[in-house]
């Protein structure tokens, strides 16, 4: 608590909320009552007026008409999501921004009509408490998940993935694990459940990669998914004061030192010693460890680099464009690179001949850069060139086109022997050198 002094013509406060005195109005209010004045003379008094303003009211007040107007907003946003769009998916990692979307959901009904669907994506990477708490919020809110996970695998079966990608995926190739374990299923849970906008957690607070994102975006691939990111303008700390407030159900591991929570192998407490918590509803530790500006992914992604040798700070699902990338094939409609649709039809190819084939994965950025040069093999090599989409099909694609990895291109001999292209150098004057050396 602290003192104001109160001149004649400052500002008047008076508890938390503030109010300006007219000047004239307080000079005829001194004259009135001086004696002097009624006797012809002015005399200003110099004893000062006291007012006690009370600070920590006065904070808190405004925190909580920030959570009101930011909680309005939100809601709006939401409305707008699942009024106007048929289908609103909302991909929710259960971190604390997820959660609070996931709580103004259900306070607008949109989770138990079927307004909005909600959607997980499992990397058999993941905290073993992750899907256990979400089976508590779907308990806790009267819905049910769609989960999706590496192609090929049933759900929650971590021995048939590391029997079909290996254990040690993410160590050998982290940008293949993130296509198989994140990106793949991500959009491939998009495009089932029909989704035209998707409901999203991020925020400019996270980072400077989000640094300038509105509550609503469109893709820039295949005319635009909509995308809602209802609380865009929240901080760290407006998130956990509103979770605080509402007593909202949040993730177990921020009451062991996660400000967010991700892949198990590459998530750690910030601090690393685990000094900052969320323990029923309060922060226990210095706190600004956590809300910082772009503090609150500062244990994901530990130890981990893109193959070019930059800091992974992405995981690929909220690059540019990424949502809408499963709804463009590649080579569509192509008069050079023909289609193989089944695999009676790409087993086919061995017989009739010398070409060359790729297996690709529409879906791989890898393959997306291919596009243009292999567009041009046929032309110059003149021999047929095929396209095969490998991630199906995986076990076929690896057994009879030497497929481990999306691209990879294929040479077909004449006596129908598949030969695999190893450069990376992926112009077409690399690659038609190959073919035409190699299927004769």
């Amino acid at each position: 608590m602290f003192t104001l002094v109160a001149l004649l013509a400052a500002p008047a406060f008076s508890g938390p909320s503030a109010r300006v005195a007219s000047p004239a109005r307080a000079a005829s209010s001194a004259l009135a009552t001086s004696p002097r004045a009624a006797a012809g003379g002015v005399r200003m008094s110099t004893a000062p007026a006291v007012k006690t303003f009370n600070q920590e009211a006065f904070i808190a007040e405004s925190k909580e008409m920030r959570l009101k107007h930011l909680e309005e907003q939100a809601m709006f946003a939401l409305k707008i999501a699942c009024e106007n769009y048929d289908n609103a998916v909302f991909p929710n990692a259960l971190i604390a921004g997820d959660v609070v979307i996931t709580h103004l959901l259900h306070r607008l009904g949109y989770l138990k009509d079927g307004k909005c669907k909600v959607m997980v994506v499992d990397t058999f990477h993941l905290f073993p408490e992750t899907m256990q708490f979400l089976s508590e919020v779907e308990k806790a809110y009267g819905f049910k998940a769609e989960v999706f996970c590496a192609e090929g695998v049933p759900v929650g079966d971590k021995g048939a993935f590391d029997k079909k990608y290996g254990a040690d995926l993410w160590k050998i190739n982290i940008e293949q694990y993130d296509k198989v374990c994140k990106v793949e299923p991500f959009q491939r849970g998009l495009k089932s459940l029909g989704t035209n906008c998707m409901i999203n957690g991020r925020t400019r607070w996270q980072g400077f990669e989000r640094a300038w994102i509105d509550q609503f975006e469109n893709a820039p691939i295949g005319g635009g998914l909509a995308k809602c990111n209802p609380i865009a303008y929240w901080t760290l700390e407006d998130t956990f004061d509103y979770i605080a407030k509402h007593k909202i159900l949040h993730h177990p591991l921020h009451a062991k030192g996660y400000p967010s929570i991700g892949d198990a192998k590459d998530t750690i407490p910030i601090p690393e010693d685990g000094s900052v918590r969320f323990v029923n509803f309060k922060f226990e530790g210095d706190s600004t460890k956590w809300l910082d500006y772009a503090q609150e992914r500062k244990g994901r992604f530990v130890g981990l680099a893109n193959n070019d040798g930059s800091t992974k700070t992405e995981c690929g699902i909220h690059v540019a464009g990424a949502e809408r990338t499963f709804e463009r094939d590649l080579w569509p409609g192509s008069a050079s690179v023909k289609e193989l649709a089944t695999m009676e039809e790409a087993l086919a190819i061995k017989s009739k001949g010398p070409g060359a084939v790729v297996v690709y994965a529409p879906w791989c950025p890898f393959c997306q850069a291919l596009e243009a040069e292999f567009e041009k093999l046929a032309g110059a090599t003149g021999l047929p060139v095929y396209k095969f989409r490998g991630d199906e099909l995986r076990d076929f694609a690896q057994s009879e086109f030497n497929t481990k990895s999306f691209p990879t291109i294929n040479a077909i001999t004449s006596e129908g022997a598949v030969v695999k292209y190893e450069s990376e150098v992926r112009t077409v004057e690399a690659m038609a050198a190959f073919v035409k050396a190699t299927a004769k």
